[in-house]
């Protein structure tokens, strides 16, 4: 039976995004074998058929010695398995992966989901981060990228890439997040999902909130997300005030999609492509988002949503302002031109198909 390995960070993460391609792969009589810290998904990617291999994983942090050990780790795993080809996703899984593939000539499949503001950044992290990923990627069998800047950063840096192509992202699952009816619009909400952290433009938000609660009273605003950062004490004080609505992580955000108006996602975070703008254009939401790379391509300006400079309160407030203006009818249309955007360019099944055609040149 022919066998890969995922190399991942996080349970949730992988369950998400990936498991249209694990059973894609399963469908094909492949043994798959995920290697990741163990959480509560992992049991479902269990009931897949998967096998699970627990390896804990500082995600952040930059301590060699623990470094060191994922490395060794990995390689002990992929030694024993020998797989017909090692994916990975994220930072350390692709680099130190990537380490092992190379070391043990296996077919190696490394997404770039981001650069992340340490590579992004002119600095001395970014430069021994880029003579990791030349170690890591020079014979990747394919680098998956998810927009063309992430792309272009490599080509730029001289990064040997033998082979590489661009996918939409992480797709959406249509189907799972369908297209929701529009609410009334007795009262309107907005809803910002995800990290709380200064880079995913939390502050943008909740200043754009006090503005627009305090001259439209029928708005609501929702904050849904982990806090990553210190926001929690904040976040609390401005919900008691009735600023916002804070509810925490959520672990389905559908419902919230439901009640909502608008999506607001005022990143400047170095993203791949916004998962939380793909669900919700998907559920027919119009979104509002930051003109940078991995958002803007969700976004066609005014059609299906708006788009703000980064870092601009201002800016962003102008924006909700012009949605508020809009007629219900303008307002729906906008959402339903997000849903046919998904559907055109985004659908899961176009990263799955790109996967399954590239894991399949190898092991032919």
């Amino acid at each position: 039976m022919k066998k890969v390995v995922i190399l991942s960070n996080h349970h949730a993460y992988t369950y998400n995004f990936r498991k249209e391609i694990i059973q894609r792969l399963i469908d094909e009589h492949y043994k798959v074998y995920v290697v990741l810290p163990y959480g509560e998904k992992v049991e479902l990617l269990k009931e897949m058929g998967c096998e699970f291999i627990d390896l804990p994983l500082d995600r952040r942090g930059m301590n060699p010695i623990t470094d060191l050990k994922l490395l060794i780790n990995y390689h002990k795993i992929i030694k024993q398995i020998k797989p017909d080809a090692v994916l990975s996703y994220t930072v350390k899984p692709n680099i130190y992966g990537g380490i092992v593939c190379r070391l043990l000539n296996i077919p190696f499949f490394p997404n770039v989901t981001g650069l992340g503001s340490a590579v992004e950044n002119d600095s001395l992290i970014q430069k021994v981060l880029v003579q990791m990923y030349r170690l890591a990627y020079k014979k990747a069998s394919c680098i998956f990228f998810q927009n063309d800047e992430n792309q272009q950063f490599f080509q730029k840096k001289k990064l040997a890439i033998k082979n590489s192509r661009i996918i939409p992202g992480s797709g959406v699952n249509t189907q799972y997040f369908s297209l929701i009816p529009y609410p009334a619009d007795k009262e309107i909400e907005f809803v910002f999902i995800s990290r709380i952290m200064k880079e995913k433009g939390i502050d943008q938000y909740l200043e754009a909130a006090e503005f627009i609660k305090s001259k439209y009273p029928f708005t609501k605003f929702h904050v849904l997300g982990f806090c990553e950062e210190d926001y929690e004490k904040k976040l609390q004080e401005l919900h008691d005030k009735g600023i916002i609505h804070y509810h925490g992580m959520q672990s389905d955000v559908r419902g919230f999609h439901k009640i909502s108006h608008c999506t607001i996602h005022p990143t400047y975070y170095p993203e791949g492509m916004s998962n939380v703008l793909l669900e919700s254009a998907a559920s027919g939401r119009p979104v509002i988002t930051t003109n940078r790379s991995g958002c803007r391509e969700i976004v066609e300006k005014e059609i299906n949503g708006y788009i703000v400079e980064q870092q601009n309160s201002k800016d962003l407030i102008e924006k909700i302002e012009m949605f508020l203006a809009l007629n219900y009818e303008e307002k729906v249309q906008m959402g339903l031109a997000g849903r046919k955007k998904v559907e055109d360019e985004f659908d899961r099944q176009i990263v799955v198909d790109a996967y399954f055609e590239e894991i399949q040149k190898v092991v032919r």
